[in-house]
């Protein structure tokens, strides 16, 4: 019964935050137990990321299907100073997913952390969730800073 009032409160989270996603996924997740349809929820844990992340790389990648963007648009891009400074962000947030990663295996609690700041995020930063990856990346980088000052003060 503990999962499905937080199910509920988080239903009511995203209602209040006006966060149709958290309200969506909390409803889905909240339908499949009273259907009893646990036994699918371990393959949802295991290949829900998967599937967000190969739909959000879908959705950016469209413009490319779709020739809005061509090859002459992309050689103009990565030639400017913007396009690679990009070019450096996508490269340091896959570094940062990785150390995320690292981190999650170690630590496999802080996902709890992980998941209600994303929802604190979503809520009251209008934030948008792209995975727990690089929300345990930059947890992982704050640690670091945060034992290097530690370090330094003592």
């Amino acid at each position: 019964m503990n999962g499905e009032i937080i199910l509920v409160i988080l239903i009511v989270v995203g209602l209040i935050g006006r966060s149709p996603i958290i309200t969506t996924a909390a409803c889905l997740l909240l339908v499949m137990k009273l259907v009893h349809l646990e036994r699918y929820l371990p393959s949802m844990e295991r290949r829900g990321l998967e599937f967000g992340l190969l739909f959000l790389t879908i959705g950016v990648l469209v413009p490319f299907a779709q020739e809005k963007v061509v090859l002459r648009d992309i050689t103009n891009t990565l030639t400017t100073w913007p396009g690679i400074v990009a070019l450096a962000g996508g490269a340091i947030a896959t570094y940062m997913n990785g150390k995320g990663l690292a981190m999650l295996k170690i630590d496999p609690q802080m996902i709890v952390g992980l998941v209600l700041g994303s929802i604190l995020g979503i809520v009251f930063l209008r934030g948008i969730p792209v995975g727990p990856l690089m929300a345990a990346g930059i947890t992982a980088f704050l640690l670091k800073v945060t034992q290097w000052i530690a370090d330094k003060l003592s």
